[in-house]
């Protein structure tokens, strides 16, 4: 589950350099007014709408732009602080870092991060922050507040001048930093007790690093353990993400049956979901519903294990089994699974438990875990469709499974149309007619566990990578690990749309598509769906039109279709659709020159009922009528 791209917003050339390095040092996409920014990760109309809409869906925001400004497009949706995403306004000289919303929520952190970088001043306000260098509400990455709405009151307490202590229920958590807490002796140096080799006292080491005024009899208190825990009156409860959940499962087992026995393995030990770091099993069942419905069910990732690797921890497996090594090659999953995410200085600490068709164990490791650093993830391809190439015929999703994406496999054109949005990733260029190569290097990169996505132009079903992916699944041809890949698919403006938006409205009625390239299709196929469609009546759109060394098949198209239709109907040439280049022109279809037509030309044909229209400015457009002229009032139907 991956974070929110921030979302740097400009309104002029003049700030794209200092965009761009804002941007860089926090991992975000720079967002320009179309109007005035001529190069940028993804243009907007309205900043008004796109900022709002920004925040609407949870995106991190650095506006360089004047802060009231940014206020008041704003505060028409401020409702709950809690779920506010961080929200600052930077100033168009670089000089001032100033958070607006979500302090507490990861924008004080991007203000000092990006003040850094710029050498300004970060206009820090909350008070907490100020005073004891640590904000209570927002622990870092690992560590979870069990009890958010306590914190205002905690925070006053301690401002009003209140102590604190530490405390650390469980023996396993204690350590030399937590000691000098308990003493109020935080003035004293950091020691290697506080290092991940020392024991959970590092889990609080971001406590102990701050300013806070530690005293052991103090009324105030912070509590640091993975284990269930009411909060009394002044305490916070933390639960550092030290546990992991090693799970097993049969084929195809129930969702239910195994979210079930993981919450009865969590219960009873009396620990908190909120300190899981992941769900781990072998990589054998990467593609297992079950173990993803309870990884998503805690909110947590999904990680997996070679079998060579779950053997290793044959030696500190409580209930190895015979019977799971001949099936799956290592002698514990659930277990194994577990010890293999916690690390050689963690510890089983739930024994493996069983369902009809599920295991579950547990284990603590020595320190917060990262869940990126252990095994891998289930391997996740996009198909994308980027549409013609210019980013703003490019849908806010695909963007998205662009920028999610560690891989990037396409025809180099394809890539290069991603412009920035290309940065950073690993390219896998190939060559045109190299589709399904391209498409296996996607599906095995995935297959190792990494985030990949399949660039296409246009849209992916249509004519391109999508269906060469699922006929990989069909018929084989990839690896084990290939083949329990996920997959997701987005739409992308066809060429066919871009072609009909540009000149008016020819798509008004019936419609369909033909390739005229026989590569794959045997050309009597090709002949019999022109004449179909001629006779059918449809408006057609022609892909692969022509090539280098086939000429003669639009040309039969053309003379087919005079067979059924006016030699006026118009025919729509489009080329290089919204990129450098772009040329749509209308000839009527008897005058349809095949010299006139390119690789890069998709050709729209208009049915009997098509028509043009010239408007006051002169310009000329096609359309087809929502009905044909024989039926009464078309025009006012919906």
């Amino acid at each position: 589950m991956s974070e929110p791209v921030p979302a740097v917003v400009i309104l002029s050339d003049a700030t794209l350099p200092l965009a761009g390095r804002i941007a860089a040092e926090i991992g975000g996409e720079v967002h320009g007014a179309a109007a005035r920014v001529t190069a940028a990760d993804r243009h907007f109309a309205s900043v008004k709408e796109h900022v709002q809409a920004l925040f609407a869906e949870g995106r991190p925001i650095v506006a360089v732009m004047a802060s009231g400004a940014v206020i008041r497009i704003l505060a028409p949706l401020l409702a709950d602080k809690h779920s506010e995403p961080p929200v600052l306004a930077v100033s168009d000289d670089g000089a001032s870092v100033v958070p607006l919303l979500g302090g507490h929520h990861g924008a004080n952190d991007l203000a000092r991060r990006i003040a850094a970088v710029l050498g300004a001043h970060a206009a820090i306000t909350t008070a907490g922050d100020l005073k004891f260098g640590i904000a209570l509400d927002q622990p870092p990455a690992g560590i979870v507040l069990a009890n958010p709405p306590a914190a205002k009151a905690v925070m006053a307490e301690l401002v009003a001048g209140a102590g604190v202590r530490l405390d650390f229920p469980s023996p396993r958590l204690r350590g030399e930093g937590a000691r000098r807490a308990d003493e109020g002796r935080q003035d004293e140096p950091l020691t290697p007790a506080l290092s991940p080799q020392a024991g959970r006292g590092s889990a609080a080491a971001w406590l102990i690093q701050s300013r806070l005024p530690f005293h052991q009899e103090a009324r105030v208190t912070l509590t640091v353990t993975p284990e269930n825990k009411t909060a009394g009156e002044m305490e916070l409860v933390y639960h550092p993400k030290t546990l992991v959940l090693g799970m097993g499962c049969e084929r195809h087992a129930s969702p239910e049956e195994a979210i079930a026995l993981a919450e009865q393995a969590l219960a009873g030990a009396n620990l908190s979901p909120l300190a899981l770091a992941a769900v781990c099993s072998i990589d054998l069942k990467a593609d297992e519903t079950a173990i993803h419905a309870v990884a998503q069910h805690f909110g947590v990732p999904a990680r997996f294990f070679t079998a060579a690797r779950l053997e290793e921890e044959t030696p500190r497996l409580k209930n190895p089994s015979d019977v799971v090594f001949a099936e799956v090659g290592c002698h514990g999953v659930a277990e194994g699974a577990a010890l293999a995410a916690a690390g050689s200085d963690g510890a089983l600490i739930v024994e493996k438990i069983k369902s009809k068709g599920a295991t579950a164990a547990i284990a603590e490791a020595s320190d917060v875990i990262d869940p990126m650093t252990i095994g891998r993830a289930r391997g996740k391809l996009f198909v994308v469709g980027i549409g013609p190439g210019a980013d703003q015929w490019r849908s806010p999703e695909v963007s998205a499974m662009v920028s999610a994406s560690t891989d990037l496999v396409g025809y180099s054109l394809y890539l290069d149309l991603l412009g920035p949005l290309a940065e950073g990733k690993t390219r896998h260029d190939f060559d045109l007619g190299k589709e399904e190569a391209r498409v296996v290097r996607a599906m095995e990169l995935a297959g190792e566990g990494r985030t990949v996505a399949l660039v296409c132009s246009g849209d992916a079903g249509i004519y391109a990578m999508a269906t060469l992916v699922f006929e990989l699944f069909d018929k084989g041809g990839i690896s084990d690990a290939a083949s329990r890949i996920e997959v997701q698919v987005s739409p992308g403006i066809s060429a066919l749309q871009a072609a009909a938006a540009r000149i008016g409205a020819p798509l008004g009625h019936d419609f369909c598509t033909i390739s005229l390239s026989d590569l794959l299709t045997p050309w009597e196929h090709i002949q019999r769906r022109v004449k179909a469609a001629g006779e059918g009546d449809f408006v057609i759109a022609f892909y692969n039109p022509v090539s280098m060394k086939r000429r003669t098949q639009l040309a039969f198209a053309r003379d087919k279709l005079l067979e059924y239709r006016p030699a006026s109907t118009p025919v729509i040439l489009a080329t290089n659709l919204g990129r450098d280049g772009e040329h749509v022109r209308t000839v009527p279809l008897g005058e349809l020159n095949v010299d006139d037509v390119d690789m890069l030309t998709v050709v729209v044909v208009g049915s009997s009922e098509s028509r043009t229209v010239t408007t006051g400015d002169g310009k000329t457009w096609v359309y087809t009528p929502r009905g044909y002229s024989g039926k009464a009032d078309t025009g006012m139907k919906a």
